[in-house]
């Protein structure tokens, strides 16, 4: 086992788009679990969105970062050390850690990981993470969709939007999927299921692909991205139309409040529902969620895919390709390989 520990801090806070100088690398020693903590080996360590917001020196729904605090992020890892009952070295876990190669973690917050064929171990990191889950409760609980609704998605090749896709195909809705690229589009449409595909980023006017796309309306959206393409897809609202708000990735390196579409008098002819979405408000049902995507996921019916940068040190860089559009499916850095 090496005898030191790299880490990353927030070196400091971005105005605007992060960079790599936003990141400060740093060595420092293994620490040594307490009591009921274990000491993980980083494997896969995760990057996703909503890490910006926690690099702004403002209150939201996650806590700030110090500058100079290590960075936070749910990991796969390998259990070097254990202080802890239910726990022992050499099982593999996942749960909350830091951009770090080893970190002691409590072993009351974690869970195991028992990778297979069509679930290694990267993808506890998103569809049968985090991700999943979010996909999961926003979409059955907040989009609600039925036989014949359509459904519409931005960010649909991500992580999250993926999923979304794929849940509301299997309840019997339409899927229009908004996407970077003309090879994300063909994922949505090939790989995923999806009945239609946009590609934002060839498409001059969204809110003609998306008539196109979804000649009745829109009855459920979900929206990972904000910005111009809610503006159009909050146009097409059907009456009664759902829509949950989970992330909006267009704004998140603005510094100040764009003024655009005012969105709230659509809602009036369309009696809209639009709720904001957070995983956790569903804590207590996460193992209904797991349980079930799990399920899908082993049955070949769930479609995922994650993105792999490799090398520790590259971690920055696949955090900022996030807002680059580089992943398909889940961004995840692979830390280490399990022990021999």
């Amino acid at each position: 086992m090496s005898q030191t520990n790299r880490q990353f801090v927030l070196g400091k806070r971005p105005e605007g788009k992060p960079d790599r100088d936003t990141f400060e690398l740093e060595e420092t020693e293994i620490p040594e679990p307490k009591h009921s903590e274990v000491l993980v080996r980083t494997l896969f360590l995760s990057v996703d969105p909503y890490m910006r917001g926690r690099m702004r020196d403002r209150e939201s729904y996650a806590d700030p970062w110090d500058v100079g605090e290590p960075m936070a992020g749910h990991v796969v890892g390998e259990i070097v050390d254990s202080e802890h009952d239910d726990w022992k070295a050499g099982e593999f876990v996942f749960g909350n850690g830091s951009w770090s190669e080893y970190a002691t973690l409590d072993g009351d917050d974690l869970a195991p990981v028992e990778p297979s064929a069509n679930a290694p171990p990267e993808s506890y990191l998103g569809v049968l993470g985090m991700p999943g889950r979010t996909a999961y409760f926003g979409t059955r609980e907040v989009v609600e969709p039925t036989p014949g609704d359509t459904v519409a998605v931005s960010g649909a090749a991500g992580a999250v939007g993926s999923t979304v896709g794929q849940l509301a195909s299997f309840a019997g809705a339409r899927v229009v999927g908004f996407a970077g690229s003309d090879e994300k589009v063909d994922y949505l449409e090939d790989d995923l299921g999806f009945d239609a595909g946009i590609n934002y980023k060839e498409t001059d006017d969204y809110r003609a692909a998306l008539d196109e796309a979804a000649p009745e309306g829109v009855d459920g959206y979900f929206d990972n991205v904000g910005g111009p393409i809610s503006d159009a897809v909050f146009t097409q609202l059907n009456v009664d139309a759902r829509v949950a708000v989970c992330g909006q990735i267009a704004t998140y390196n603005d510094e100040g409040v764009a003024t655009g579409p005012r969105k709230l008098p659509l809602l009036i002819p369309s009696r809209a529902r639009v709720q904001g979405l957070l995983v956790g408000d569903y804590v207590a049902r996460f193992e209904q969620a797991n349980a079930r995507l799990q399920e899908w996921v082993e049955d070949g019916d769930l479609v995922h895919r994650e993105s792999i940068v490799d090398g520790f040190e590259n971690a920055p860089d696949a955090f900022l390709g996030l807002f680059e559009g580089d992943n398909i499916g889940k961004q995840v850095v692979k830390v280490a390989e399990p022990s021999e």
